[in-house]
C-alpha cells in the first residue's frame, strides 16, 4: 500500500532544520505484515528528543529512515500468529520490539532486549526486514529502501511493526494524549518508580525538562516525593513543572560555573546534602555531572537521557566507596509495557498524571522541520503529529 512518511535523508544537516530541511515527506510503498506483525494507522505522534539525537547525529542510525517512535494508532491488519491485538484496537507504540526469548525478555527486563537492540541499530523490523521502499527513485545511487525507527516508523501515515511493539490501551482516552505514553510517560514515570524505585517522601531532583524529564516530574509527584528540585534552562518550563507539583525550579545559567550550580541546588535539600535521587534527563556529560554532584551520600542518581556515544562521565571513584553511591541507567523506564502502560493511562484517567499538560501543540507532517527547530531550541516539551486530518 501507499503511504505517506517523514524520512531523514542524512544526519547532521546544520539548524534552522526548516532551511537544511534534514527530512522530507515522501511516498513510500508499505509491504503488508508478516504472521508476528500488524498494520496500524498513526493518529497523533510525539517529537522527541531521541528522533532529534537521530537528526543531529548524536545517536547515529543508518538513513534514509522514516522518522518517529512515540505514537498512537488503531490496528487495520494483524497477522497469522498475532492474538495480542485485534483489528480496531487503539494501541501505543513501543520503540523496543522485545523478541520474548532473550535473556533479558525471560528475566522480566524487555527494554534490554538483546535482538530488538539489534534489529534497532540496523533500522529494521524484529523480523530483520525492512517494509519500507521509495516508489520511484531519481538516480541510480538513491537507495530505494528505507529504514524503520525504533521499530515503529511513526512519522508516516501507516507502519508496520511487530506485535510487540504495541500494547492495546482503553480507547476512552483522546488520541493526542495517548500518543505520549510510548516513551514520555513510560520513560520518564519508569524511571522513577521501576529504575529507582523511590520511597514515600524522598527527596528528588530531576534535571533538564523535556517531555521525559516532565515525566518524571509527574511521576515523583504520584509517588508521593517530597521536596522536588528541578533544573533547566528554559524559565517558562520551570513555571510549568512549578505548577505541576516541584517544589523548588532553579533556572541554570551557561555562564555559571557547575561548583555554583551545585551547590546552590544542594542549600534548598535538609542540612545542603542533596536530594535522596536525582534524575539526569537531558542527555549531556555535564548534565549528568550536576545530577551526581547533588545526590546525596548514600542516594542514587538515575540517568535516561542519550547521549553521543563517545561522551563520558567520570567522577572521584572514592565518592562512589566511601558515600556509598549508586548511579543507574534507565532505559524505557525499565518497564514491561503491556504492565506498565495500562497502568498509567488509568492514573491519567483519574487525575493523577496530568499528560495533557504536557502538549505545546499539534501540527501538521509537512510542518515536522519547523518543529524540530522548536525541539532543538528547548521551546517546547511535547509537540505532536496529527497525521490524519479526518482522525480526531
Amino acid at each position: 500500500m501507499k503511504v505517506k512518511a517523514a524520512v531523514l535523508q542524512e544526519m547532521g544537516r546544520p539548524t534552522p532544520y526548516a532551511k537544511s530541511k534534514p527530512i522530507v515527506i515522501e511516498e513510500l510503498e508499505l509491504a503488508p505484515p508478516h504472521d508476528d506483525e500488524v498494520l496500524v494507522k498513526l493518529l497523533y505522534a510525539g517529537l522527541c528528543h531521541s528522533d532529534l539525537s537521530v537528526i543531529n547525529a548524536s545517536r547515529p542510525r543508518p538513513t534514509p529512515m522514516a522518522m518517529g517512535h512515540e505514537a498512537v494508532g488503531r490496528i487495520e491488519q494483524v497477522g497469522s500468529n498475532v492474538d495480542t491485538v485485534k483489528v480496531g484496537d487503539i494501541v501505543s507504540c513501543v520503540f523496543v520490539p522485545s523478541c520474548g526469548t532473550c535473556d533479558s525478555c525471560r528475566t522480566g527486563r524487555p527494554a534490554t532486549c538483546t535482538t530488538g537492540a539489534k534489529a534497532n541499530g540496523a533500522g529494521l523490523l524484529l523480523c530483520g526486514q525492512s517494509h519500507l521502499s521509495r516508489t520511484k527513485v531519481s538516480s541510480p545511487n538513491e537507495p530505494k529502501m528505507i529504514h524503520h525507527l525504533l521499530g515503529v516508523a511513526a512519522f508516516s501515515t501507516y507502519s508496520v511493526m511487530n506485535k510487540n511493539s504495541v500494547v492495546k490501551i482503553d480507547p476512552s482516552i483522546p488520541p493526542k494524549y495517548a500518543a505520549v505514553f510510548g516513551c514520555a510517560v513510560i520513560t520518564g514515570v519508569g524511571a522513577v518508580v521501576n529504575t529507582a524505585k523511590i520511597e514515600f517522601g524522598a527527596s528528588v531532583a530531576i534535571v533538564g525538562l523535556g517531555g521525559v524529564g516532565f515525566c518524571a516530574l509527574l511521576g515523583a509527584v504520584a509517588a508521593g516525593a517530597s521536596n522536588i528540585i528541578v533544573v533547566d534552562l528554559e524559565a517558562s518550563k520551570l513555571e510549568l513543572a512549578k505548577k505541576l507539583g516541584a517544589s523548588h525550579a532553579v533556572q541554570s545559567k551557561r555562564d555559571m560555573s557547575m561548583d555554583d550550580l551545585v551547590q546552590s541546588i544542594k542549600q534548598l535539600t535538609k542540612n545542603s546534602r542533596g536530594v535522596d535521587y536525582a534524575f539526569e534527563m537531558a542527555g549531556t556529560g555535564p548534565t549528568l555531572q550536576l545530577a551526581y554532584g547533588i545526590t546525596r551520600p548514600g542516594g542514587t542518581t538515575v540517568t535516561a537521557g542519550l547521549p553521543h556515544p563517545e561522551t563520558k562521565f567520570a567522577v572521584p571513584q572514592v565518592t562512589i566507596t566511601a558515600e556509598e553511591r549508586t548511579v543507574k541507567g534507565s532505559y524505557l523506564g525499565s518497564c514491561v509495557p503491556t504492565r506498565d502502560i495500562p497502568r498509567y493511562v488509568q492514573l491519567f484517567q483519574e487525575g493523577r498524571l496530568p499528560v495533557d499538560k504536557l502538549v505545546s501543540g499539534v501540527i501538521r507532517l509537512e510542518e515536522i522541520n519547523e518543529g524540530f527547530d522548536q525541539l532543538d531550541q528547548g521551546k517546547v516539551v511535547r509537540l505532536l503529529l496529527k497525521l490524519h486530518e479526518d482522525e480526531e
